[in-house]
Formats: structure tokens, C-alpha cells, sequence
């Protein structure tokens, strides 16, 4: 029996509940990185911060994650899920310590690095997934995933919103209190799902993974997709407070509405579509709701406009991510998906390295700059995804993704 055949078996006995420990796991995680989202460009600009320095430090979180996921992806294959989890949680946790505590806008500029350094815990746990789900119901399981998202997102910015009138730094403390927290309970909780065929002999490179046609391809979805939702993530703040007088608990509040409403989408719904649909289908469908979003955004003067152009965008994301994550999975040997998943999340982090600097550029300039950029980027995610197989597995799906 093939790698990819075996995949295809039902998932282990147990694996729900494994799953749910690592569900709670990464929603802790992301808890604790929502609760940045509302305060750090306030934080930042408080430090003298222009839209072009926020930009940057975004990308110094992007850059230090560009390379250093793929490693923790590599290691994972090779030592086990679980040990790379805890060392990124523990290195995350002290980043947020450390930006908490921060002083200057140099020394926020160094913790965001040490925390981009740490920030591996989605392409490990996509892995996870991926060892112990089958691959009829890998989709639906990265839908969970992307719930585990929303409801990080929901709780983590509240959070930030509410702690924001203690001051700045409270925020960013509370979070690396949730992240030490989460250290303990996934120390004593989290277990090394079973090991995969050929763990430890597969670990690939990044050049490798990308030279198989449909891997590359998907990774280029994800780059033009990434690029877009960063002009998003690093000006909302600042856009939310320049045209309607936002601030950091409104901002937290706003992120939170988008979360829950992404949640509700990947949780709940994901099942449903990915039964109806093909993953292709929802990754066109989701793009297309994301550029429209986006290309309304900067012509939205009023509440009930803005609150439009953000509803589309987050479903167009909620649909689309946990697609493109779920035809992901299933291109990668089942002896490789850490390094696989691994360098999806690196193409991800070059978005987030180049995309922050173009966002603060084009907002010094325009305010709607980045978003009309976003918009550009999201369709042509969908001009690269129109040659995605309908669903990974098909016969010719890599010679048609070649020849397209």
C-alpha cells in the first residue's frame, strides 16, 4: 500500500480525542496572539511608529518565521509533534514577555523577531492533523483547525480590547501568562500522535518540496493569498483610527466580530461544503469574496458600509483557508508532511515579510492603497488556483497543474 493509499485509511482509534487536545492546545496559542493584534500598532505608534515602521515591524515577526518554520517543520518529522510544539510555545511565551516589558520602539522591533523565531505552531499542528485523520475527512479536520482560529481570534483581541485601558503593556503580559499557561497544560496533556511511515527518513528541504508541480502551486496560492490579508492585518488599526476614530478596544472588538463569524463558518459549515464542493471550488469562491471585500474597504465612509466590505472578506477567508490547507495536506507524502506544511507556512511568511512594507508604503501615500492592492492580490490567487486539481487525488492532478 502507497503512503498517500494509507492516508486515505480511517483516522486511529482515539484520534478525536488527540484532536481536541491539540484544538485546545492551539486555541490557547492563538488566544495569546490575538491579544497583540488591537495593541501592538498602538503600542508601536506610541513609540513613534509611522505606518512605514509599523510596516517593519511586521515584517521582522514575518521574516524570523520565513526561516525559521520550515526547521521546526523538518524537526517535527524527524523528533515528533509534540516536542516542537512545546519548545515553540515556550519561545512564544517569553517573546510576549519580552514585549511586554519593551521600552523602545528598537526593543518591540527585537521581541517581534524572537517571537516570528517561535511561530510554528499551525504548520506542526496541520501535520498533527494530517497523522491521524484520513484523507476523506482531512478537509473538514483543517476546517476545525481554522476554527480553532476564530475562536483564538475571538477571545484574543477581546481580551486586548478590555486589558487596553490598564495601560499597553497589561495586554502583552496577560499574554505571555496564557502562553506559560499553555506550556503546562500541553506538557501534561499533549501526546506524539503515532508516528508516520517513514518518519525521521523523509525530512525534506524546502527546494524538494517545491518541485513537485501541485505542492508549488498550492504554495503560490497561499503567497498571493498571504499578501493580500497582510495589507488588511497591518493597516486596520491605523484605518480604523484615521477614518472613523477608532481605537484599541473597538479595533479589539471589530477583530473579534470577524472571528467569530470565520469560526462559526470553518466549524460549522466546513463539512457541509467540503461534502457539496471541491476544494478548487471553495478556494475560487472564498478569493473572489476576499477581492471584493478588499476593493470595497476604501470606499467605505460609514459603519454599515465598513461592516459590509469586512463581512465579505472574512468569508471569502473562512472558505478559503482551510481548503487550500486541506489540499495541502493531502499533496504531501505522508513521510514529509511536516516539511511540506512546513514551507506552505514559509511562503505564507515571505507574504508577511514583503507585504507589511508595501501596506505602510502605500498607506503613507493613500489610504486606500493597501487595500486595492489586496484586492489585486486575492483575484490573482484565484487566477493561479483555476488549475488546482477539483480535488487533490485525481488522476493527472500533477501533470495538469504542470501543463497549466
Amino acid at each position: 500500500m502507497t503512503e498517500r493509499a494509507a492516508g486515505a485509511a480511517s483516522a486511529p482509534p482515539g484520534s478525536r480525542k488527540i484532536l481536541a487536545i491539540l484544538f485546545g492546545v492551539v486555541i490557547v496559542d492563538l488566544v495569546g496572539f490575538g491579544v497583540v493584534m488591537p495593541i501592538l500598532p498602538f503600542w508601536a505608534r506610541e513609540h513613534g511608529a509611522s505606518p512605514t515602521l509599523l510596516g517593519f515591524v511586521f515584517t521582522a515577526y514575518a521574516a524570523a518565521q520565513f526561516v525559521c518554520a520550515p526547521l521546526w517543520g523538518r524537526l517535527s518529522d524527524r523528533i515528533g509533534r509534540r516536542r516542537v510544539m512545546l519548545c515553540t510555545i515556550a519561545g512564544t511565551a517569553v517573546s510576549l514577555a519580552c514585549l511586554g516589558l519593551a521600552g523602545s520602539l528598537a526593543a518591540i522591533f527585537a521581541a517581534r523577531l524572537l517571537s516570528g523565531a517561535f511561530a510554528a505552531n499551525i504548520g506542526v499542528a496541520s501535520a498533527y492533523i494530517a497523522d491521524v485523520t484520513g484523507e476523506e475527512e482531512r478537509t473538514r479536520w483543517m476546517g476545525v483547525l481554522g476554527a480553532s482560529f476564530g475562536v483564538g481570534f475571538v477571545l484574543g483581541p477581546a481580551l486586548g480590547g478590555l486589558l487596553a485601558p490598564f495601560g499597553h503593556a497589561v495586554p502583552l503580559l496577560v499574554a505571555a501568562g496564557l502562553g506559560t499557561a499553555n506550556l503546562v497544560f500541553a506538557a501534561a496533556a499533549l501526546r506524539e500522535p503515532p508516528r508516520h511511515a517513514g518518519a525521521g527518513r523523509g525530512a525534506m528541504r524546502r527546494s524538494v518540496v517545491l518541485r513537485d508541480p501541485l505542492l508549488r502551486r498550492l504554495c503560490l496560492v497561499n503567497l498571493a493569498f498571504s499578501l493580500g490579508v497582510t495589507q488588511l492585518e497591518t493597516m486596520f488599526a491605523f484605518f480604523m483610527q484615521d477614518r472613523f476614530g477608532y481605537g484599541e478596544r473597538q479595533v479589539g472588538f471589530f477583530l473579534a466580530a470577524m472571528a467569530v463569524l470565520m469560526g462559526g463558518i470553518q466549524g460549522g459549515g466546513m463539512r457541509a461544503l467540503s461534502a457539496r464542493f471541491s476544494e478548487r471550488g471553495l478556494v475560487l469562491a472564498g478569493g473572489a469574496l476576499l477581492a471584493l471585500g478588499f476593493g470595497l474597504l476604501p470606499g467605505a465612509h460609514s459603519l454599515p458600509a465598513l461592516l459590509a466590505a469586512l463581512v465579505l472578506a472574512a468569508v471569502g477567508r473562512a472558505v478559503f483557508q482551510p481548503a487550500l490547507l486541506g489540499m495541502t495536506s493531502l499533496a504531501a507524502a505522508a513521510s514529509a508532511r511536516g516539511a511540506a506544511m512546513g514551507t506552505f507556512q514559509a511562503a505564507a511568511a515571505i507574504a508577511r515579510v514583503a507585504g507589511p512594507l508595501a501596506a505602510g508604503w502605500l498607506y503613507d501615500r493613500a489610504l486606500g492603497g493597501p487595500f486595492w492592492l489586496a484586492a489585486a492580490l486575492c483575484a490573482l490567487s484565484v487566477w493561479l488556483a483555476r488549475s488546482l486539481p477539483a480535488r487533490v487525488g485525481d488522476s493527472g492532478a500533477a501533470a495538469a497543474v504542470a501543463a497549466g
